[in-house]
Parts: C-alpha cells; structure tokens; sequence
C-alpha cells in the first residue's frame, strides 16, 4: 500500500511539474455534462456570404500558396469550436507576413483576447524583450501567432477538438508565411507541430522538422516569468539564438 500511495505523489508531482511549465497556476473542475444530442452538419457557405467552410475531413480552399488574406477571409467569425463563446474577438497573428522566423504559441491570454493581438500581455513583453533586446531585430520582423485564435476559459490549455478545428488555420499561416525556421513556444505548440505528446524540458533546444521547416522548441515565455532563473533565461536565449541563425543560413 505504501508503494502505491508513493507511486500516485510521484505521478501527481510530474503532473503539477508539467502544468507549471506552461505557466498554468489555476485551473477549474468542468462538470460532466449528458451526452450531445447528434446533430447535422451545416451546409457549407462561403465565407463572403456570412456563412463559414467547415475544413474538418476536407481540403482547405485555398491554393498551396494562399495569402494571409485569404487564410483570414476563410476563418470569417469562426464558430467551429466552442472557444467562441466566451471570446472577446479572434486573434489572428502579428507581424510580418514574410517573416524567416515564426513563433507559435499555445492561444491567446485575457489581454490579447481583449486587444485582438498575440503575446501583448507580461509573456508578449518579455518575448518582445527575448526578441529586440536578445535577438536585436524589430517584433515587426517576426510573425507571431497561437495554435488556437481563442482565448480559452481560464487560460487553459486548449482541448483536442479546439485545435482540430484551428489546425487547418495554422497550416495556412505556415503556408502563407513559408518561414525558414518555426520556434514552438511551450509544450502545447510543441506536442501540436511533433504530432507526438512531449515534455518541452525534454526537447527544448533540439532541432525538429515540421512539414520541411527546421523547427526549434523552447520555453514560453510564460513559464519564464514564472521560473524567472539565470538559467531558463539562458537557455532561451540559446534556443532563439540558434533560430535566428538558422534563418540566415
């Protein structure tokens, strides 16, 4: 009995250890709910006539090359999954759209949800200061976006059927943009882009690929602020070094 009760405190800690790597400080008990009743799909519409393209199982319309434009055009006032009744608005990305250097994070904060721009909150400002002050490049060279455009409730971290619904968006962002080097931001936009659950300790730093595109993991800058040590600043600042270098080779 002893070993059990020993063995559950070790899982529970390597648990509160992996939330505490994306910056989660609370989180909320979600009631069971009866199961949904079944209901049919809509009827597809294009986005221009106020309906939206449901892209679950189906090709996206758009050519292999889209603009962000049209990648936008399509998302219209998504409401394909159900992070859209609590939003304040969508938010979409910032940056440059021909940027070489990509960052992906997890979704959007209190703070970007109400301004309608990724990383603007404490996290954007130090990820601002990783990119100006570390780097020595504009944010405004960069492109910035989230695996969902969402803010979810609490700050959670986004659940599976949330970032079926965005991915498609993502992909086209990536496509639009054609960075030469992606830097995942935490271990959600790490897990999404390896197709793999990872623990970000575990493959910060080492170098990915995803759909052709050299990719980095590091920490977010949320978990940074919250474990504010020498070393975790050190360590990012190799990993964004190490980007940036690679756009330039």
């Amino acid at each position: 009995m002893a070993g059990d009760l020993h063995g559950i405190v070790a899982s529970a800690r390597a648990a509160l250890a992996e939330l505490c790597e994306e910056g989660v400080d609370h989180w909320q008990a979600v009631a069971s709910s009866p199961p949904a009743t079944r209901r049919e799909p809509p009827v597809p519409a294009p986005a221009a006539s106020g309906g939206q393209l449901d892209l679950m199982g189906g090709a996206p319309p758009w050519p292999p090359q889209p603009s962000l434009e049209q990648v936008r055009e399509v998302l219209g006032e998504c409401t394909r999954c159900k992070l859209h009744e609590g939003r304040t608005q969508i938010v979409f990305h910032d940056g440059n759209p021909n940027a070489d250097l990509m960052f992906v994070g997890e979704g959007p904060g209190e703070q970007e949800d109400l301004r309608g721009i990724p990383f603007c909150g404490r996290a954007g400002e130090l990820l601002t200061k990783m990119i100006e002050g570390g780097l020595g490049i504009p944010r405004g060279e960069v492109y910035i976006c989230n695996i969902v455009k969402c803010r979810p409730p609490g700050n959670r971290t986004p659940q599976p059927d949330e970032v079926s619904a965005c991915r498609p968006f993502l992909d086209g962002q990536i496509d639009a943009v054609r960075p030469r080097v992606i830097v995942a931001l935490g271990k959600p936009a790490a897990s999404l882009l390896l197709g793999r659950d990872v623990a970000i300790t575990r493959v910060r730093g080492q170098w990915q690929e995803y759909r052709g595109i050299p990719l980095i993991p590091t920490f977010h800058p949320a978990f940074v602020l919250r474990q504010y040590t020498k070393e975790n600043r050190r360590l990012v600042w190799q990993d964004l070094k190490a980007a940036l270098e690679r756009t330039r080779a």
